[in-house]
Order: structure tokens, then sequence, then C-alpha cells
């Protein structure tokens, strides 16, 4: 009886957690553009929340959506490619790549010229991918008829095709109340992407605006501040009058960079900016470019503009008045660019890759650090006694900044070869480049190295040697991530853990006997955090029978971004980690590997009566049928006989609410 009434328990939890989706409805039309070539259109409603991906997304992403247009009778011809909407663009973190996706409804067309008469219509498929902010689905084929018109539409038929897309609205409008009132507490909640773009803007900000402030401590514009101040309170007839002729010249640096910013968004698009950061060209010019500023740094040559250009701008500041003071601060731009053109350089490059206006909001920051201390200091001139003198320090600022210059000219570089998959600067080569130069930076701040304009080095002063241990610190930190540390604190930075000549690291994780033999179970593979995972249901069950231990089902795809999430950031926790190399046998089943079934094991599903053709389709059926789910990620923990062992589980992020959810699978198998 007890027995019973856990099974029963276990079934209603799952009920309660597992859910069938059918988040997305398509709908066909067909546009007559002459005698003999059409439109095809394949409209989607998409249920709110949700997103469908788009066509042009690379491999190694989210899978995209993909149509197929039958032409047996070869009555027709496709003219150009199938288009899309503009959508929405973002760069994904986990996959380290440009994503596009719709939500609400999306529009794809087709153009297509007639070869021969007598084509009443096209038949097609479409197979696609949609997630939600803790669910993906597999990717999911729809059978698609477009109806060819024999004529010219009537009036009446025009008028039934507005009210059907009037209809089309509407239905969007009632997924989205209705979604509203379905959502529960099991739902978990995740940033939407449109977030990462708004935190993305904030990023770029706040990096400009501190990178404002290393451009200050620089030998082209600290001088700069005293001698502006000073030049302000004398020519001031009051001391009102030189606090306000300081504000407008700290207004101007900022309307001169901001300007700046807003011609680089207009010249390449506000749109296909963002198209720069996975574009193999432009990487390989960003590369060379923080080079080039790193070298002039470093000390190497010094770059600047004409000195007729500056001479000019400079007799115009002389004319007095409010463009007087402009002018006097467009030549503070020109005379400082020798120290900051390679920062401004550096945070335009960066900023266009994110796309948008962040070359705009880039230069906002920067100006705002470079201008507020002249307006500070105009305002209390007193301050200017507690500056520091101008001396070497400020040649040492240069130095640093053309390491870290150096350093971040590997980024790009490894997003060009990422893009190509050459392989030629796989994640412990770019590794050993950054301790290289970080550990050169060590060194020359310890003053074991010297560079072109450095004053002599007498003494280390303290704060010098802080900074120092800090990098020396950051370096050693580094060097365990060249036998496969996941070393998070530069996460994004480096190219993944999986784009490397050791792929699994130079240790094996897992159970104890895993670690004496360094050998595989049969059919067997390391899989997520290098954790033993078998990819066959019936191997893993019997390896599970003979260790004595539950099994985890994980059901999971290639492509499913929420999966990746789970795996990096609550798999990776030790605790978990732990539980999922020790305690478990993990099962993985993707639900979207696209491998073909022998054709002795192909069935139809009597869940849902689509042909079982593929091992992704396998997984999938035997998640709809056994759970009545069909969105991943999603964790079952069963025992030997297939029975589930506590409620199932989806995407959660909370670490400590799924160690407890595997402990208490665990617990149920011991009894």
């Amino acid at each position: 009886m007890k027995n019973i009434v856990i099974t029963l328990l276990l079934l209603f939890s799952a009920s309660t957690f597992a859910q069938m989706y059918n988040p997305v409805k398509w709908s066909t039309s067909v546009e007559k553009v002459s005698d003999k070539e059409y439109i095809l259109k394949a409209k989607a409603v998409i249920q709110s929340g949700w997103h469908l991906y788009g066509q042009y997304i690379e491999e190694g992403g989210p899978s995209r959506t993909a149509f197929t247009f039958k032409n047996t009778s070869k009555k027709f011809e496709l003219v150009g490619k199938t288009t899309e909407e503009k959508g929405h663009e973002v760069v994904d973190k986990i996959f380290d790549m440009k994503i596009k996706y719709f939500e609400d409804k999306a529009l794809f067309t087709q153009k297509i010229k007639l070869t021969s008469e007598g084509l009443s219509s096209v038949d097609g498929e479409v197979e696609f991918m949609v997630c939600d902010d803790s669910n993906c689905l597999p990717p999911t084929t729809e059978e698609l008829v477009f109806k060819i018109p024999a004529e010219k539409k009537t009036a009446a038929e025009e008028t039934a095709e507005v009210k059907k897309d009037s209809a089309i609205t509407e239905e969007v409008t009632l997924v989205k109340a209705v979604d509203k009132e379905e959502k529960t507490e099991q739902s978990v909640p995740a940033e939407a992407p449109k977030k990462d773009g708004q935190r993305g803007l904030l990023t770029i900000f706040i990096l400009a605006f501190l990178s404002g402030f290393a451009a200050l401590l620089t030998p082209c514009v600290f001088p700069m501040i005293p001698m502006t101040v000073s030049y302000f309170t004398k020519q001031s007839k009051t001391k009102a009058a030189g606090i306000r002729n300081a504000m407008i010249y700290g207004f101007s640096i900022v309307i001169i960079y901001v300007l700046l910013g807003s011609i680089v968004t207009a010249v390449f698009g506000a749109d296909s900016l963002n198209a720069l950061s996975t574009n193999v060209w432009f990487n390989l010019i960003f590369f060379i470019l923080l080079v080039v500023f790193a070298c002039s740094f470093l000390g190497a040559f010094e770059i600047m503009l004409p000195n007729a250009l500056a001479n000019k701008v400079d007799s115009q500041a002389d004319k007095g008045g409010l463009i007087g003071i402009f002018f006097m601060a467009l030549a503070l731009a020109i005379v400082s660019f020798s120290c900051t053109g390679p920062i401004v350089g550096t945070l335009l490059v960066e900023a266009a890759s994110k796309g948008g206006i962040a070359p705009i909001v880039g230069m906002l920051g920067f100006s705002i650090a470079i201008a507020l201390p002249f307006s500070l200091f105009a305002a209390f001139p007193g301050w200017l006694n507690a500056l520091p003198k101008s001396g070497g320090w400020l040649n040492t600022v240069k130095v640093v900044l053309g390491f870290l210059e150096l350093a971040l000219a590997f980024k790009f570089l490894s997003n060009a070869d990422l893009v190509l998959q050459l392989h030629w600067l796989e994640r412990e080569t770019f590794l050993a480049i950054w301790i290289a130069v970080f550990g050169m930076l060590a060194f020359y701040l310890f003053g074991k190295i010297t560079l072109p304009h450095d004053s002599p080095l007498n003494h280390i002063s303290v704060g010098r040697l802080g900074f120092g241990l800090i990098v020396l610190s950051f370096t050693i930190y580094l060097i365990p991530g060249l036998w496969g540390a996941p070393l998070k604190l530069i996460s994004g930075f480096p190219p993944p853990m999986q784009y490397s000549e050791s792929p699994n690291g130079l240790g094996v994780s897992g159970n104890s006997e895993l670690k004496i033999t360094g050998s595989l179970p049969e059919g067997a593979e390391h899989g997520p955090q290098n954790i033993v995972t078998f990819h066959d249901y019936d191997k893993g069950m019997e390896y599970a029978k003979k260790q004595g231990k539950p099994v985890l089902l994980d059901f999971t795809g290639y492509a499913c971004v929420n999966c990746r999430k789970m795996e990096e950031l609550v798999w990776s926790d030790p605790k978990v980690l732990g539980v999922l190399n020790n305690d478990v046998v993990l099962i993985s089943l993707y639900v979207d590997d696209k491998k073909e079934l022998p054709e002795s094991e192909q069935y139809v599903s009597e869940t849902t009566g689509k042909k079982i053709k593929t091992i992704g389709n396998k997984w999938s059926d035997l998640q709809i049928k056994t759970y009545k789910a069909n969105a991943q990620p999603f964790y079952v923990i069963v025992d030997h006989s297939s029975n589930s062992l506590t409620e199932t589980s989806a995407y959660n992020p909370d670490i400590t609410e799924y160690y407890n959810w595997l402990q208490s699978g665990i617990k149920n198998f011991k009894k």
C-alpha cells in the first residue's frame, strides 16, 4: 500500500512538472507577382515568451529554421534564397556567436518561377527549433502546403485574406493572454535575450568610463589639467565665469567624442555593426590595429595626427567665446591623440562588435571620464595642489595599457580562428600567449625590464609593487588552464574548453575505479564537465546495474541553450559534480541527434503518429511517451527497472535545489 501511495505521488508530481508544449503555429499563403512568378509565404505565430531561431546561424549553435520545397514534377524553380524578417540579434555567450531569433510572429518568403503550366500547389516542410527562458524543444518538422492561385484574386478573396491576417493577429494576442494565465510557480525565470543587450550597453559604458580615467593618466592628457584649469581661472573675470567656461569646455569634450561614436555608427549602420564580431576579415584587421596600438604604447613609435591640423584648430581656439572654447576642446583631442587614439580605437572596435548604439554609449562614457576632472578642478582649483606631479609614472601607465592592448588583440585573432575552425589558436596556445604577456608585464612592474621613454627606476613604489603582485597572481592563476582548469574569471575571452588540444583535460574525472584504471566503460565517453556519460540507453542501464547506482536520464540537445547553461552553471558546482561523478550513472539522450536509425529500427510513433527516423527522434519519442513532456533540459532519476525515483526536474539554476533533488532520488533508490 505504501509503495502504491508513493508511486501515485510521484506520478502526480511528475505531471505537475512535465508538460507538452506546442508554441508555434504555421500558416501559408501565396502572392502573385506576375503570370510566371509567385511568392510563397510561411507565417509563424509564436506563443508569448518563446522565440524561434532564424535561418542563418553558424554551425555549432542552436538549430536554425530550414525550409525545403518539393519539386518532383519540375514545374517551378526557386528564385534566390528564402528570406526572413529583421528579428532580433544577440551575441550568445553560451555558444559564443551571433544568433538571430523571432518573437510573437515571423514571416518567411520564397520567390518561385513557373517553368510549366498546371501547378496548383507547392508542397514543402520547415524544420525549426524554439526555446523560452527555461526550455528548448527538439527540432520539429512541419508539413506546409502553398496553394497557387489559378487567377487574379477577386475583391471578395482579398477581403477574406485581410480577415485571415486579422485573425492571426488576434491569435497572437489571445496566445499572450492565455500564456500569462498559465504561468505557475514551477516556471524558472531567466533573463530574456533583450536584457543581455541592455547589460551589454551598461558594461560598455562602465568599461569606457574606466578607460577614460586610464587615458587621463597618460603623459599627453594629465599635464593638461592644471594648464587648462589655470587658463580658465586667470582669463575669466569672476570665479563663476571660470567655472562656467570650464563646464562648457568639458561639455565640448563630450560632444566631440560622442560625435565620433555617432559617425562610426552612421557609417557602418547600427544593425550591420553587430556582424563585425563574426566576420573573419574584420577580426583580423582589429587584431592588427590593436597590435599597432600596443606597440605605440610600449614606445616603438607614436601615432599622431598631422601638425597642420593641430595648428589650424589651435588658431581657432584663440577667437574666444563659446566657439573658442569648443576649439580648445578639439585641440585637446588632437594633441592628446597619441595617447588617447589607441584607447579610443580599441573602445570603438569592442563597441562596434556589440552593434547598435554601443559606439555612441562607449564614447559617452569615455568623454565623461575625460571631461569630469577639468570641470571639477575648475570649480575647486585648490584641489590642484593634491594632484601628483608629472613624471615617469605617466609613461608607466602607457606601457601597462600597451600590454593590455596586446592581450586583448589576441581575442580578435581567436575569433577569426574559431570562425574558420583552423585550430591554430586553440585554448592552450591562447592561454600560453596571455601568460607570456602578463608575465612580462609583471617583470616590467618589478623593474626587471625597461622600455623606451622609461625614466631611471631607483626604487619601486608601494603602489607599483602592489599592482605587480596582482598581475603576477593573475599570471599564476592562468597556468592551470593549460591543463584543463575552467578559469571562470576570464570566461568568454579564451576559446571554449572543447576547442583545445585536450578537450577532456589531462586527468579523468569520475568514480574511483575510473581514476585507477584510466579507462572508460564500453559505450561511455566524457561529457560535459568531463563527466562519464552514456548516449546509449541500454548500455547505460547495464553499467548502472553492475555499479549498483541509480540512473540520471538527461534529455538534452546539442543545440539546446538552456541545457548548456545547466551544464556550465549548475553541474560545475563541486557538490553537484561530485554526485554526478560518483553517485549516479548519467545517460544523456540527445533529442536532436541527426544520425539515422537502421531501417529495421525505424517506426511510427504511437503518440505523435510521426515516422521515427533518427536517434534524436527516438529519444524525443521516449520522453513524450513516458513522461508526457517534450522540452529540454529534462531530468529523471530512475532505478534499474526504469521506474522514477522522484519527481522530474527541468531547467533550474538554483544549485542547492538541484543538489537536493539529486539527493532525494538517490535516497529513494537506497530504500
